[in-house]
């Protein structure tokens, strides 16, 4: 009979996983390979998700990591943004882009759906983009005069999911502005995609990261399908769930019993530890993801946790002179809890304004 893991034993294992229990010294690479990467649909949600995981992190460490590109902010999870490691573009960009195919093909609402030649399409982004950097705008036009029949804005999102391309600095880069412009993978990296992926690594890669978890805890994380038959030649443990479903495992996977503190942690808007699992209970109760799931357009705010769940959200405006982060509990907490979460606070907002008088607002 395979072991069984209580919610807690899985709540402090991901926890590790993710470098929440304790803030380590991984480089910066390191660590956003060993994480599986960032969700980097805003410049700052990154650094924010190494600052709450690394000692010491300075924002400029990334910032130049993105300048010399040793990481990258391109589309894939979810055809979303985010940050990875230039030597992880291969495996991931490459394990997902069957995705990505099909997901360009539904781009377009159904009422106005209009046939493009897709292979044609990605052709041509790729000429256009190949010689230097060309805002969405830019791209969306371009493809406009060559299929008059389809919006701009389709096309150019048509094209981020067929064609691998580069968001390029200054975009990402810490209290830098701009456009976004993108420029072709290859241009970047000067190398081109292999032709077949290792979906295999990709999953030992997401259990070091994120399990124990079941298959489909990997297929809501990846969007792929099939990895059954993938999981099958990997040399992976068992455990069960409380609720009895199979968990799969890299066999050197630490597990962090239950028992373990968890400090008050902040976590920046799309935190992928929160987006990582078909089951969450792990990381939020139902009533917690219920809060946490209710905004418009899936924008997902900044949040906090409390002995490693989640329990509300935060967020900072900021003036002239001041900047000021409140806390807002989903439920009741202790004193002493949230006297974790407002040194959190207190410190975050001393990298995110650190030449404003900080105020912070707590029940």
């Amino acid at each position: 009979m395979s072991t069984t893991l209580s919610n807690r034993t899985l709540n402090r294992t991901l926890l590790a996983r993710q470098l929440l229990l304790h803030r380590t010294d991984m480089p910066v690479v390191r660590a956003v390979e060993h994480l599986g990467g960032l969700q980097a649909q805003a410049p700052i949600p990154p650094y924010l998700a190494l600052w709450t995981r690394l000692k010491p992190f300075k924002v400029d460490m990334l910032s130049k990591l993105i300048i010399d590109r040793s990481l990258v902010r391109m589309t894939l999870w979810r055809g979303t943004l985010h940050l990875i490691s230039a030597d992880d573009v291969h495996l991931m960009r490459t394990a997902l882009q069957p995705e990505l195919n099909k997901w360009a093909k539904i781009v377009m609402p159904p009422a106005t759906r209009v046939e493009i030649d897709l292979d044609k399409l990605a052709r041509l982004t790729r000429e256009y983009i190949d010689g230097e950097p060309r805002t969405v705008a830019e791209i969306g036009a371009y493809l406009e005069e060559q299929f008059p029949e389809a919006k701009a804005r389709e096309l150019s999102t048509q094209a981020q999911m067929l064609v691998p391309m580069i968001q390029v600095p200054p975009r990402g880069i810490w209290g830098v502005g701009g456009i976004p412009q993108n420029v072709a993978m290859a241009t970047w990296l000067g190398r081109e995609l292999p032709e077949r992926a290792d979906v295999g690594e990709l999953i030992v890669r997401y259990l070091r990261a994120f399990g124990p978890a079941t298959l489909a805890d990997m297929q809501a994380w990846s969007r792929l399908i099939g990895l059954k038959a993938h999981a099958k030649d990997l040399d992976l443990v068992e455990y069960r769930n409380e609720a009895g479903k199979v968990l799969l495992d890299v066999p050197d996977g630490v597990i962090v019993p239950e028992e373990t503190p968890a400090p008050a942690r902040l976590l920046p808007a799309f935190d992928n530890v929160l987006l990582g699992h078909a089951d969450r209970t792990r990381i939020m109760s139902e009533d917690a993801r219920s809060r946490w799931g209710a905004v418009r357009n899936g924008v997902f705010p900044p949040t906090f946790l409390v002995d490693g769940f989640l329990r509300g959200t935060w967020n900072v405006v900021e003036t002239r002179d001041t900047a000021t982060l409140t806390i807002e509990p989903y439920f009741k907490t202790t004193k002493k809890d949230m006297a974790g979460v407002v040194r959190e606070a207190k410190a975050v907002l001393k990298v995110m304004a650190p030449k404003k008088a900080h105020v912070v607002a707590a029940p």
